[in-house]
């Protein structure tokens, strides 16, 4: 089959798009930014990948007419809850009327339980996708799914916060809402096995693990699973925006997705028995088991895909990224240092591995400070971290950094600042001509961006000489 998938470095394209090539079919990656796309994927004969934005009905002639599937993953390209449901449902009518003039047999669209009357903005906007995508030209193929339980998942990740930083807690009473987790493995082979099923055309599923948990519970099971002794408390007085801060301040998440959060586990997410696990033979399997397996994925450092890579993670970046690659010169600070470079493999090493566990080689212990002003003020902080230890590909969240550009045949790496500034800020590391070429650029924003600039002179003296200090030494 020639398969399409759409929100191809998402958190679930990524990890269907190696699937798909291991049962030896031609997979089509839609993407909004090619630099954005996993760089192992241009080394694959059997994957294309063309730029097509959703919001942009024009750019869908980038894809080719000869499809057989379609995986539609494309989820909250904004996180603003004032516009996130019109451009969702927007991509959708542009996908559809794109789609219905190619020879697309079926449509597998990834939705979220939606069984109750008063729904969630967020859950809201994936059943008006759903309606959206209906047509009489192909069969439309909906998974509702509960909550997603894998490496590198939002719920995961916001759960391991909380339990592995808090050996107390006081939590809102959304902690006794019911839900029904499911691991991404069963998730991945939902969709996997739906592929050219005609049983399937035009029928909507939920998809659930085996057990309904409150959000206590998982966060009491996932602390047995850590072999951690946890206390909670619910209390009746936290309103949405206390709740949304206390999910905002003790774990990676931005506020703007913590709020999205908070609004949606309010919501009861228990799913509709049906036959899809005998009909696509998927077993799902408990939650503590999905959280064992997560764990050993971390553990052997292979994390394929994490939701803070996505820019909706972001706190500031949310276009593509090849507009931030041309660093600006004009009306611009710079602090420029360069140093011999005695082994450059090792330098290179050194740079790819730069922060999350790491650390920043010299100063850290600043680095984390500064993290914590920016959380302080509304920024996303240092708690992203990144998602694997030695390897950094275009779009990756590092720390309150984003990779824009990252070739280790080219020497050259350039992260962009998210973290909350009067201005924009880029860090970049190249090697040439036998140096190390270390470059912040700063471009102010009015008086404020230029007054922050000579505020922090100081410090970036000490660490940037200290960090190209550490990454020149054999």
């Amino acid at each position: 089959m020639k398969i399409l998938v759409t929100g191809a470095t998402g958190y679930i394209g990524k990890r269907i798009i190696p699937m798909l090539v291991n049962e030896g079919h031609i997979v089509v990656c839609a993407v909004r930014d090619k630099l954005r796309a996993d760089k192992h994927y241009l080394e694959e004969e059997h994957i294309e990948i063309v730029e097509a934005d959703f919001l942009n009905a024009e750019t869908l002639n980038n894809i080719p007419k000869d499809i057989d599937v379609v995986y539609y993953l494309i989820h909250s390209m904004s996180n603003t809850s004032k516009d996130f449901e019109s451009l969702e449902t927007q991509c959708a009518i542009n996908f559809k009327s794109y789609i219905e003039t190619t020879q697309v047999k079926q449509v597998i669209y990834l939705s979220g339980i939606t069984n109750e009357e008063k729904l969630s903005k967020h859950l809201r906007s994936r059943k008006n996708v759903e309606q959206a995508l209906a047509s009489k030209k192909y069969a439309l193929t909906t998974f509702k799914a509960g909550i997603i339980v894998g490496s590198g998942s939002s719920s995961f990740e916001i759960i391991r916060d909380l339990v592995e930083k808090l050996p107390v807690m006081i939590a809102p009473k959304w902690l006794h809402t019911k839900t029904q987790p499911l691991a991404v493995r069963d998730v991945l082979a939902f969709l996997s096995n739906a592929k050219g099923n005609k049983a399937l055309y035009n029928q909507s599923y939920d998809i659930f693990g085996p057990e309904i948990l409150t959000y206590k519970q998982m966060l009491l099971q996932f602390a047995e699973v850590r072999k951690l002794k946890r206390y909670i408390l619910t209390v009746p007085v936290m309103t949405p925006k206390l709740s949304s801060y206390w999910l905002y301040f003790v774990t990676s998440t931005s506020y703007k997705l913590a709020s999205t959060l908070v609004d949606s586990m309010g919501i009861q997410i228990v799913g509709k028995p049906s036959d899809i696990n005998q009909i696509l033979d998927v077993h799902p399997i408990s939650y503590k088991e999905a959280v064992k397996l997560a764990f050993e994925k971390i553990e052997q450092n292979s994390i394929i895909s994490s939701w803070k890579d996505s820019f909706i993670s972001s706190g500031r970046l949310m276009n593509s990224a090849h507009k931030y690659i041309n660093v600006p010169t004009y009306g611009c600070f710079k602090d420029y240092k360069e140093s011999p470079v005695l082994n450059a493999e090792t330098t290179i090493d050194k740079i790819w591995s730069i922060g999350g566990t790491t650390g920043w080689y010299y100063g850290t212990f600043l680095w984390r400070i500064r993290g914590y002003l920016d959380k302080l003020f509304g920024g996303i902080g240092l708690r992203r971290g990144r998602t694997h230890q030695t390897d950094l590909n275009v779009g990756d969240a590092l720390d309150f950094w984003r990779v824009i550009y990252a070739d280790k045949s080219q020497k050259r790496l350039l992260l962009y600042a998210e973290m909350k500034l009067p201005g924009e800020a880029w860090l970049e590391f190249k090697i040439e001509d036998g140096l190390l070429k270390q470059t912040a650029t700063f471009r102010p924003r009015g008086l404020a961006g230029r007054l922050y600039w000579y505020s922090v002179l100081p410090f970036h003296g000490l660490i940037f000489n200290g960090l190209i200090s550490e990454l020149v030494k054999s």
